[in-house]
């Protein structure tokens, strides 16, 4: 396994040591003694996939405390555009965002650490995608704020993606009080 830091302090790709021949695959998505010696030592509590099909945005989604996630995403099957954006107040990096594509071919994982936004837009049809979360779930600390933010300036590369309509109506992130600090 590869761990790579990008220029958000956190925010690590992870790329798999992949084992392929003539009957598939095998890798190792998640080991805890290599994430713990890259500095990654989140107890990882729920896992969750979801099933979409091309054209669908879920985000930009992230709990509040005492309830934030951790999480690490990675597509089992299709592919996405991932997207974080750093809400962590004093960070050098706050409001800044970071995109990548994930999918079945790239078997790349991104490991998501508290104090950040995270949404996806899904690029193929039946597209599996599965993340760790370092907290359960508690829909009274879920928020989000608006995946076309102008100020956010994510190219998403689509108009009209299919949204919930929780997502149509989160905040700006300028109407953001941020309870994370970095």
């Amino acid at each position: 396994m590869q761990f790579e830091n990008t220029f958000i302090p956190g925010l690590v790709v992870i790329y798999p040591r992949v084992f392929e021949d003539p009957r598939g695959y095998f890798f190792e998505s998640y080991n805890r003694a290599k994430f713990v010696n890259a500095g990654i030592a989140d107890d990882f509590v729920q896992d969750n996939q979801s099933l979409s099909e091309a054209g669908v945005l879920r985000g930009m989604h992230f709990q509040q405390p005492p309830h934030a996630q951790s999480k690490l995403v990675r597509v089992i099957r299709g592919s996405v555009l991932d997207v974080v954006v750093d809400i962590r107040k004093g960070s050098p990096t706050y409001g800044k965002h970071y995109s990548i594509e994930l999918s079945e071919e790239n078997k790349t994982m991104l490991y998501i650490p508290i104090g950040f936004a995270h949404g996806f837009l899904t690029l193929k049809n039946e597209t599996l995608f599965s993340y760790k979360c370092g907290d359960l779930y508690n829909k009274d600390a879920e928020q989000g704020i608006m995946w076309n933010d102008p100020a956010l300036e994510i190219e998403w590369n689509i108009e009209n993606p299919v949204l919930s309509e929780k997502d149509k109506t989160n905040v700006l992130l300028k109407d953001f009080d941020s309870p994370f600090i970095f």
